[in-house]
């Protein structure tokens, strides 16, 4: 079988790289936590009830982890979202 040529934009990441994506993760996650964001904590996904079920830590592909830093289960399923898209559920 021959090699299949590839000819996307995507090129390989430094070491360097993927440490700076983690830092920005790792950051993201912290301020989540921060602001209340844990799990086991009720949120409001839009109007949407749900519960933080854990933080995504993913450095690559469509939802990386320093955008999206937290992991929300709904009726809908579950999802990953970014801070500005989820509330606390006051008692």
């Amino acid at each position: 079988m021959a090699n299949k040529e590839r000819k996307g934009l995507r090129q390989k990441s430094t070491q360097l790289e993927v440490s700076l994506k983690g830092r920005s993760i790792g950051a993201a996650v912290n301020l989540a936590m921060n602001r209340g964001f844990v799990v086991g904590r009720e949120v409001l996904l839009g109007t949407v009830p749900g519960i933080v079920v854990g933080y995504n830590i993913a450095s690559f592909g469509q939802f990386i982890g320093s955008a999206y830093p937290l992991v929300v289960r709904t009726a809908l399923g579950v999802t990953k979202c970014g801070l500005e898209e989820v509330s606390l559920v006051c008692d």
